[in-house]
């Protein structure tokens, strides 16, 4: 799909939509519950593989409007069967250990591009208990059993390893410990799901960079609300740094989303900083890169992870800022977009397959006109920006 965007500018209230973080470690925990009710739930692509998965697993899923009735997951007792993961990162690195607790052989299937993302640590602790482990070019297959013990994780990878294990130790026999060893990157995703678990009853003890977690604990039955999405609530407050005027409403103040760090951010933009560090906060790269390029350009570093996001996200930006008439310069871990004269693209723009290049590329449209192809990809986490972005001025037109 190619979404043709004119110049326009965002004015209105809005709803930031649900966190699709926390939605899928409500799903998680509440299906490994014996029966919760998971309120304010989008059914975006991601959360719809979490959901499938589940299902598969032996969840018992019952979807009413915004809420979901979920329980009744016992993975010891899963038996062979394929997850499908489609594209979903968060899917796949949370299911893989729940698939260790069984014993059965079960295959977790999806894209290429999801499937060339690393899975080494957890290919690491299969050898370490003698669990089969075949990666393929779209699948992973797994057979054995996940014991309790002491790991240790690499905290530069994916903070998705070390809360899919935090979702299946705590069910096992005896206690464990996971370490966090290196540079630990993305830590605020990891306070979400300990967040999540405390809410459904399992107790993480966090001492420096040790989880310490018990055995046999239980998920109890809940009755939670997802809360608002800092992640996707910054491309609606980012219409306010090119003129708009918009108010997003359903954010908590309080929450642990790393990417609530954005609203420092834009206040650094605004007051001339130019250097950011998103080591943190990954998912922002995209609308810092493209916001920046309109506050002067802005020196990036921690960027080493976007190559293995849903694109290589630092040369993705490159490759359309530079449509824009923006030079991008892209190293190991550092990205520097150049001050310059933000053009009209003279030729349809590229998603790159991915939501949030599609998402920051229609906030530069909105300034200059333009049209932007892959943009059937925001419906991987918004099914609905357009629609929502629609309502507050901004004139759209599809093909």
């Amino acid at each position: 799909m190619t979404v043709t965007i004119k110049k326009s500018k965002a004015k209105g209230i809005i709803a930031a939509p649900p966190s699709k973080s926390m939605a899928h470690r409500a799903l998680i925990c509440g299906a490994l519950s014996g029966g919760s009710d998971v309120h304010n739930i989008e059914y975006s692509n991601d959360i719809l593989a979490t959901l499938d998965c589940l299902t598969a697993l032996g969840a018992k899923i019952e979807i009413q409007d915004s809420k979901i009735k979920c329980g009744g997951l016992n993975p010891f007792n899963a038996k062979e069967t394929t997850l499908d993961c489609r594209e979903s990162g968060s899917t796949l690195r949370f299911m893989i250990p729940l698939a260790f607790l069984s014993g059965a052989k079960i295959t977790l299937t999806g894209s290429e591009r999801l499937f060339a993302r690393n899975l080494t640590i957890y290919e690491e602790i299969a050898k370490q208990n003698s669990i089969f482990f075949e990666k393929g070019k779209n699948s992973l297959t797994v057979c054995g059993k996940l014991k309790s013990g002491n790991y240790k994780i690499a905290g530069n990878i994916s903070s998705q390893f070390i809360s899919g294990l935090l979702f299946a130790l705590p069910l096992l026999d005896g206690d464990s410990t996971l370490e966090i060893t290196g540079e630990y990157e993305s830590e605020p995703y990891v306070d979400l799901t300990i967040k999540s678990l405390g809410d459904f009853g399992v107790a993480i003890e966090k001492c420096g960079r040790i989880y310490k977690i018990k055995g046999n604990q239980k998920y109890e039955t809940k009755n939670i609300t997802v809360e608002g999405d800092y992640s996707n609530a910054a491309f609606l407050d980012g219409f306010n740094l090119l003129g708009g005027d918009v108010l997003v409403t359903g954010l908590d103040e309080s929450s642990l989303q790393g990417d609530k760090i954005y609203k420092k951010m834009y206040e650094g933009l605004k007051n001339g900083e130019k250097q950011f560090d998103l080591s943190n906060c990954p998912d922002l790269a995209p609308v810092m890169f493209a916001l920046s390029a309109v506050f002067g350009g802005a020196h990036f570093t921690g960027t080493k992870r976007l190559k293995i996001k849903e694109s290589d996200r630092a040369a993705a930006m490159q490759t359309e800022l530079k449509k824009f008439g923006i030079k991008v310069d892209v190293n190991d871990n550092d990205v520097t977009v150049h001050g310059g004269e933000l053009k009209a693209p003279s030729e349809t723009l590229c998603g790159h397959n991915d939501h949030r290049i599609v998402m920051a590329l229609s906030l530069l449209c909105t300034l200059t006109g333009g049209s932007i192809g892959d943009a059937q990809s925001v419906a991987k986490s918004y099914p609905d920006y357009f629609e929502k972005i629609k309502s507050l001025g901004i004139v759209i037109g599809r093909r």
